[in-house]
């Protein structure tokens, strides 16, 4: 069947999914086309319009007659939905509901999408409906080819006849010793294959580009008391340096829905909403949960917050992809979900998160902040809550970052940036299991309380000296930031705010006592006052260099080592102060 869209490219991409092509799309296209590969890869950021892109080439394969139909992969049920939703409206009618051993669809389809799951059932069934036809195959977030043997194998063993194949992602590969199939790898510096993507497009260009929206996050810690299971009652800080079993536990402690934590920051959050509101009526929160029991838990104290009640999405729910679908159609405040939170999930309207998992991995961070960053208009913000953890604080600080796929080297420490995600993704989407149910019993916790800590944005921390009660005047200097602004816009607002601040609590200076020096100062102090002064140094040089602040700090780790700025010590703060102002005297050399 020929699809109602003529081959439109470069002038439009297909219809209902983008009025232009943007640039990126357009670039990629004219590589795509001209190079008329076989296997294709774009890797490209969430919200920068991977599927406007796919479905474009499509359509113009359709019309060129290159291929006959068109077969979507996609991770969950509810993808593979919203696949067909955009291919119609494309022109391009697809089966959602086809499973392998079906057979024949009706006459009115061009294509198909399946779950990655559901070809490791039968790839012989999809290998032969895949020679039937001259087959394009469209494997969205190639990287869960990879999550389980099986599934790997099923991709290759079904779609290797494959006319042509059009690999997409848009978060970091894993890292692991099994190649994700019809991937390219190429050796790096370190003679280490890693994948080699036909197209990129980052963060940061998206960003530049305004085809993203920028992110806030906002990190709240506080005072945490648990119990263990040998009766010892631990009190510990969240976010100070602790080992990672005290630092799990203090989390957890934090997101118990019985403490002061989670209710104090999801009041935040909405406060944050609604000035948000203000500018984009329609916007909406998402809370991220641990377990079904926690989520529930959630939209009871947002009940309570709003007097609204709020939409609870849980993953084995039949009418979850309904109630999600529902929700991005409305114009209520808050949806609470534990597993469909997953890549490609599209819900523009999100413009305020909640981190309230004990789930912190590079994938699924990435996951979850794709989930707000798609842009609709110009000056658009997303917020996002975290608790104070140094992982997710350095992930944060890190989203300019881009991975390749590594391979050829086993993944045993949990720290690694490349990490495997298996058993801690099945920790976030499991509903419950006898792990939680173990930790539940050796672990009781007692009390929490919130405290504003400070604000990440373009890779800078903005913030005020000392602890920052909820609720504050200092608090809502940063939750009550206007829900529509330019980026540099907002990092003036900030720096402004800050410094604001700073003059109306700075004491009359006595005639006598000469200021402190740093090291005179307390060590949280001290490494407040380091952390603004590379932050001053970075915002400096990226005046005079135009290089973005998230690249600058990331460089600095590279040469100086240690970790995100935002949990450095004093030793490696001075050491990248002093590499930027090396830097700063060679330029003007």
């Amino acid at each position: 069947m020929t699809p109602a869209l003529p081959p439109a490219w470069p002038e439009r991409a297909a219809w209902g999914t983008a009025p232009l092509l943007r640039a990126w799309q357009q670039a990629a296209m004219e590589k795509y086309f001209s190079e008329q590969p076989r296997d294709f890869l774009a890797v490209a950021t969430p919200g920068a319009g991977k599927t406007t892109f796919a479905l474009s080439v499509a359509a113009e394969l359709l019309g060129r007659r290159l291929i006959d139909r068109v077969t979507v992969v996609a991770p969950t049920e509810h993808l593979k939905t919203q696949w067909a939703q955009a291919a119609e409206r494309a022109g391009i009618p697809i089966d959602p509901t086809y499973a392998a051993g079906k057979g024949r669809t009706a006459q009115d389809y061009v294509g198909i999408a399946v779950t990655y799951a559901g070809v490791a059932v039968n790839p012989l069934a999809m290998r032969i409906r895949t020679e039937r036809f001259k087959t394009l195959v469209i494997l969205d977030e190639v990287h869960h080819a990879g999550d389980a043997l099986s599934w790997g194998e099923g991709v290759r063993e079904a779609f290797e006849p494959a006319a042509r194949r059009l690999a997409l992602t848009g978060t970091p590969f894993r890292s692991d010793v099994n190649p994700i199939p019809f991937v390219s790898y190429a050796p790096g510096p370190d003679g280490i294959p890693r994948s080699a993507a036909d197209f990129t497009y980052g963060y940061s260009h998206a960003l530049a580009d305004h085809v993203v929206r920028p992110v806030l996050f906002l990190a709240y810690s506080g005072e945490m008391s648990w119990r263990t299971r040998a009766g010892d009652e631990v009190a510990a800080r969240l976010g100070e340096p602790l080992t990672k079993d005290l630092t799990n536990q203090a989390l957890r402690t934090a997101l118990d829905p019985e403490g002061s934590w989670i209710p104090s920051v999801l009041a935040a959050a909405d406060k944050r909403l609604s000035e948000v509101r203000r500018h984009v009526p329609d916007a909406g929160g998402l809370v991220i949960a641990t377990d079904q029991d926690s989520a529930r838990s959630y939209a009871k104290t947002l009940r309570k917050i709003t007097g609204e009640a709020a939409t609870v999405v849980l993953s084995d729910e039949k009418a979850a992809s309904k109630k999600i679908s529902a929700f991005a159609a409305d114009d209520s405040r808050w949806m609470v979900a534990v597993r469909m939170v997953s890549e490609g999930v599209d819900v523009p309207r999100l413009a305020v998160g909640v981190w309230a998992t004990t789930t912190s991995t590079p994938l699924f961070f990435a996951q979850a902040v794709g989930r707000f960053v798609r842009a609709r208009t110009r000056g658009e913000i997303a917020s996002i809550f975290l608790p104070s953890v140094p992982r997710l604080l350095s992930f944060a600080s890190e989203m300019e970052v881009e991975r390749d796929h590594v391979l050829g080297r086993k993944v045993t420490d949990e720290d690694d940036i490349f990490a495997a995600e298996d058993d801690l993704l099945a920790q976030a989407n499991a509903s419950e299991s006898a792990s939680s149910e173990e930790q539940s019993l050796s672990f009781e916790a007692i009390g929490s309380e919130a405290r504003f800590d400070h604000v990440l944005y373009d890779g800078a921390t903005f913030g005020h000296e000392g602890e920052v009660q909820v609720g504050s005047e200092e608090e809502m200097d940063f939750l009550g930031i206007p829900g529509l602004l330019e980026p540099g816009q907002m990092r003036d607002l900030l720096r402004q705010r800050q410094s604001d601040r700073a003059r109306k609590q700075k004491p009359a200076p006595a005639a006598a006592t000469p200021a402190p020096s740093v090291e005179q100062v307390s060590t949280h102090e001290q490494l407040a006052v380091l952390r603004r002064e590379l932050n001053g140094l970075v915002a400096a040089w990226f005046h005079r260099t135009g290089q973005a602040h998230g690249i600058t700090h990331a460089a600095l780790r590279k040469e100086c080592g240690g970790p995100a700025a935002a949990i450095a010590n004093a030793e490696q703060l001075r050491a990248r102060i002093d590499r930027v102002r090396e830097w700063a005297a060679r330029k003007s050399g």
